[in-house]
């Protein structure tokens, strides 16, 4: 590398150890020996997604869209912030340890670009996925979107579109229309093919506006039913936009009659609108007339971007009361109010929205954080609210409305999971830096660390007591400690996997915690000395969450297998 070379490659390093994004592997250090470039970066632990599906493996329609929601999310970001990844394909998506999806390489992308003595073989990996433009030698944004699109073409049908030499993918990528999907995949949705056919177009100013709006329509696309209209490219609903009308007044599990004006048109006979004229899909649909006479006994109203129905009598078990469409990305938790009357919810958006439980009113948006929001936790006395976030803080803030009290800044990575104890008096957190800390509620002030753990500590629980606290880990561990001083009372080892959740039971006699995905399973154990009570097998892949019944009598766990499973607390019977 020249003196020039060094230098440009320090300047892009530094922007790119600046990326702070949940689905981006962070950069640590970076620098040059011996005028050899690196970057030191996080690690993953379950490989990659060429690992986890082979060349030739076609993925579920619904697999590739939750790939493509985190990938797209995280190159949208590195769009905003003016750069480019240059190098997209499956080997750089990494697996985390929640099998959530890590996009890396930022940095290999940069060390190629800089150095001026590439040879033919040393692109040649990438050259597969690499837009006409990007061969040429101008990258933009749109770049990445067509690489992303060449990767959902070989997820969809187990081939990618173009083959040969160097030469001949750069002339194919250039010149060469790819091969319709429909040849490869005949029961392929049209709607789904013209989506990555659009993502694939030779003239970027003919792809989608940016890479959020393809994963969207992608994602839209992938809902309808074969009796609903299609999706337009250009006509998506962007997540930071108001979503557009729907009318329901059916319960979810009955299909409303819909009929149309006319004939809905074919999505792939639509010519692509300009670039930048995003803007939600509207309704081409109207209700017949037997829907209509239907929506006088319920009718369902849209207000504020929440739907609800308005019912004169008590609805059947299971139907919507309303649906809550506040946020503008994933929401990763909720949490009620002491009292019942409101509700909190933490997400991705790195927002914590506050509404009215009765009718999904929203009171207020909290956004002291940078992050992504991990976990919400009401106080008791329902006067506080907790909020742990990516942003490496846990912030204590007045519910009435919204002010902070304090932020807490003890940790030196992602809090995970934080809890208050019985009393209100303290709280406790836990977090990426293998920690759990326990602190004033009052004022913030650290109380003690907990460092017994080797790896991430995922979630925390009190005793209904205060006594003592369980924390369970990556260790594949729980630990129980006095609460007090954080003495290690002992540790329960019977999980063989990453223990993503811990619950202690409310009359304080037991304790479930449940564990990754090489385990599976739920273990109940007593909580006085840790010996093993039953295992609860019910799940076909890791276990996320476990909740007690207030009676102690029941448990209902949620798992990445899709279910939620409610089980007897005694035994383990379903």
């Amino acid at each position: 590398m020249t003196n020039e070379d060094v230098d440009a490659f320090r300047t892009e390093a530094r922007t790119i150890a600046h990326l702070i994004h949940p689905h981006i592997v962070r950069v640590l250090d970076f620098g040059v020996q011996e005028r050899i470039p690196f970057l030191v970066m996080d690690y993953a632990p379950n490989g990659t997604l060429r690992q986890l599906h082979p060349k030739g493996s076609s993925l579920a329609l619904a697999t590739i869209v939750t790939y493509v929601k985190q990938v797209a999310d995280a190159l949208q970001y590195a769009h905003d912030e003016k750069l480019i990844h240059r190098d997209i394909k499956p080997e750089n998506m990494l697996v985390g340890e929640r099998n959530e999806v890590f996009l890396s390489d930022f940095g290999i992308a940069l060390v190629a670009q800089s150095s001026r003595h590439q040879s033919t073989q040393e692109v040649i990996g990438t050259v597969t996925y690499m837009s006409p433009e990007q061969i040429q030698g101008k990258p933009r944004p749109a770049s990445d979107q067509y690489s992303l699109s060449i990767v959902v073409y070989e997820w969809l049908c187990g081939d990618r579109p173009f083959h040969g030499s160097f030469t001949e993918l750069c002339t194919q990528h250039m010149f060469a229309p790819p091969p319709p999907l429909r040849e490869k995949m005949p029961t392929i949705s049209p709607d789904i093919e013209y989506i990555v056919m659009t993502a694939l177009a030779k003239d970027p100013k003919q792809r989608f506006a940016s890479i959020r709006a393809f994963a969207t329509a992608l994602e839209q696309a992938s809902r309808l039913g074969p009796s609903q209209p299609p999706v337009s490219p250009r006509q998506v609903t962007s997540p930071s936009e108001p979503l557009p009308l729907t009318v329901l007044a059916t319960p979810p599990h009955r299909t409303p009659e819909l009929t149309t004006e006319a004939p809905p048109p074919n999505l792939s006979s639509q010519r692509v609108e300009a670039v930048g004229t995003e803007r939600p899909i509207q309704p081409i649909r109207r209700l017949s007339r037997r829907t209509v006479i239907a929506g006088l006994v319920g009718l369902t109203l849209v207000g504020g971007g929440i739907t609800w129905f308005v019912i004169p009598h008590s609805p059947a078990l299971g139907t919507i009361l309303y649906t809550y469409h506040g946020h503008s990305d994933q929401v990763y938790s909720v949490t009620w109010s002491p009292d019942g009357k409101r509700i909190a919810s933490g997400s991705r958006d790195n927002t914590v929205q506050l509404w009215n439980a009765a009718d999904g009113s929203n009171l207020y948006t909290y956004k002291g954080h940078s992050s992504a929001v991990n976990l919400v936790a009401w106080s008791l006395d329902g006067k506080r609210i907790v909020s742990a976030s990516f942003d490496k803080t846990v912030q204590v803030w007045n519910a009435a409305d919204g002010s902070n009290v304090y932020t807490y800044k003890g940790h030196s990575d992602t809090v995970w999971w934080v809890a208050w104890s019985p009393d209100n008096k303290r709280i406790a957190s836990t977090s990426n830096d293998k920690t759990v800390q326990v602190w004033n509620a009052a004022d913030g002030s650290n109380v003690y660390i907990y460092k017994g753990h080797s790896n991430s500590v995922d979630s925390v629980a009190w005793s209904p007591d205060g006594e003592r606290i369980a924390s369970a880990s990556s260790d594949k561990t729980v630990q129980v400690w006095n609460a007090a001083d954080g003495s290690n009372v002992y540790t329960y080892k019977g999980h063989s996997d990453s223990v993503f959740s811990v619950a202690w039971s409310p009359d304080g006699k037991r304790i479930a915690s449940g564990s990754g995905t090489n385990d599976k399973t739920v273990q109940v154990w007593d909580a006085a000395d840790g010996s093993n009570v039953y295992t609860y097998r019910g799940h076909s892949d890791a276990v996320n969450s476990v909740v007690w019944s207030p009676d102690s009598k029941r448990i209902s766990s949620a798992s990445s297998d899709k279910t939620v499973q409610v089980w007897d607390a005694v035994d383990g019977a379903g």
